[in-house]
Formats: C-alpha cells, sequence, structure tokens
C-alpha cells in the first residue's frame, strides 16, 4: 500500500462546485496550478472558510514538506526580512525559521 497525499484539487473543486460556487473565480489561479503546495492548500482554505488562524492548537499540528519550507525561506530571501517577520507572515515561531535555516544550510 503506498503512502500518497489526498488529491486536495479535486476535493477543493468539489467544495466549490456542490457549496460555495461564488467563490470560484477567487480561487481559480490556485486550482490551475498543476500541482498545490502547501502553501496553496492553506490559502484555498483561508479564501473558502474565511479562517483565522490564530489559534495554537491549529499551529501545532501543520507539518510542511521540504519544497514549501524551501519556498518560506525563498520568500524571506526575496523580501529581505528578518526571522520574526517571516515567522509572524506564516504565523510560525521564530525558532521555526531559525531550524530550518540551519537544516537547509547543513544540506547544501
Amino acid at each position: 500500500m503506498k503512502n500518497s497525499s489526498p488529491d486536495y484539487k479535486r476535493i477543493y473543486t468539489d467544495i466549490i462546485n456542490e457549496k460555495l460556487p461564488e467563490k470560484r473565480e477567487a480561487c481559480q489561479n490556485i486550482l490551475n496550478k498543476k500541482e498545490l503546495s502547501v502553501l496553496d492548500i492553506l490559502k484555498l482554505n483561508a479564501l473558502l472558510f474565511n479562517t483565522k488562524e490564530n489559534s495554537k492548537s491549529n499551529q501545532q499540528l501543520r507539518s510542511y514538506d521540504e519544497n514549501t519550507i524551501g519556498e518560506i525561506l525563498e520568500y524571506q530571501k526575496k523580501n529581505n526580512l528578518s526571522n520574526t517577520q517571516v515567522a509572524s507572515h506564516f504565523k510560525l515561531s521564530r525558532n521555526t525559521i531559525t531550524k530550518w535555516k540551519k537544516l537547509f544550510s547543513a544540506k547544501n
């Protein structure tokens, strides 16, 4: 049995078609991508359900793949942001950003 991720594109398309057709246009750019990243899924979730992702319990259960971590660190470089600013923008801890930077610099 192979461990594959859910087809988020299909899931969100079905949700939009069946329950939230008025939000189709706002989400179309993200859904047109070939593959959805974790950040894309979080954006879709926020657009569709107007979530305020401030709860600490919600944050504790998130996991990020290497591509998404790379996107976040690239965003930091591109916008010349501090660890605190990036952590605030993505609702992460500063320690997480520092840990990711150390891990990625060790790999390269």
